[in-house]
């Protein structure tokens, strides 16, 4: 499995690092860095260039390696040339990383919240269950953001860290405070009256800007409609949805 990397942009390695690190909700000794470019002054500040480094999440193997397995300066120790591949964790061992993973970060985001992770009770549309993350605490709205950015953000995160684990993909889903249950229902409430005011006028109804999941929300709540039908449009980050009357 690839190596989960992020690539940063700053004036200096330095506060790339840094900005890397806070993103990444990890510390420096977690990672690998990568100097893709130094980066110019310029003449009188004018034509620079801003650094560009890569970090990469170190594997399971690497992070626990003890040091005297390393090799050592007087080689009374020699390499076989073999290298144990990392076990995957799953089952408890996973939630548990979970869980741990997430008070990190959020810790790193100055940010005060109970984490519990459990197993969805239905599988996905591949047969795998997917992970459920809660965050439980007092005004964490600044997890969520402008149209669930933060929250959205968070989650593809976290999926990429857990994954790398497990050595292989989990669907991971991030809910803080039961936000995204209360957003569906706001959802599938906003698609049954906006279906209503095209039956009314005749006229199609566009939708605000939504994530993919969301628009499928509404999507799959018209979908057995006799009279409207729906259809994405635009493009990301502003694709909505359209409400039509059925020909």
């Amino acid at each position: 499995m690839e190596r989960t990397t992020l690539e940063i942009i700053a004036p200096s390695v330095e506060e790339a690092l840094a900005r890397g690190l806070e993103q990444l909700g990890v510390s420096k000794e977690l990672v690998d860095m990568e100097v893709l470019d130094e980066g110019t002054r310029g003449f009188l500040g004018l034509g620079s260039r801003q650094v560009r480094i890569r970090l990469s999440l170190k594997s399971a193997d690497e992070k626990a390696t003890p040091l005297a397995s390393r090799g050592n300066e007087g080689g009374a120790q020699k390499s076989t040339g073999e290298e144990r591949a990392a076990a995957p964790i799953s089952g408890d061992a996973l939630l548990a990383y979970a869980e741990q993973v997430t008070s990190e970060m959020l810790g790193h985001m100055k940010v005060a919240a109970k984490v519990s992770a459990h197993y969805a009770a239905t599988p996905d549309a591949e047969g795998d269950l997917p992970m459920l993350v809660d965050i439980h605490g007092d005004d964490l709205s600044v997890l969520i953001g402008r149209r669930a950015e933060t929250l959205n953000a968070l989650q593809y995160l976290l999926a990429l860290v857990i994954s790398k684990e497990a050595t292989h993909w989990v669907q991971v889903i991030v809910d803080v405070e039961g936000y995204r249950a209360r957003r569906e229902r706001q959802l599938r409430q906003l698609a049954r009256r906006m279906a209503d005011q095209v039956l009314r006028t005749g006229k199609r109804q566009v939708l605000e800007p939504m994530s993919a999941a969301e628009r499928r929300i509404v999507h799959l709540e018209l979908r057995e409609h006799a009279d409207v039908k729906t259809e994405s449009v635009g493009d990301e980050p502003n694709r909505k949805v359209s409400i039509v009357l059925k020909k």
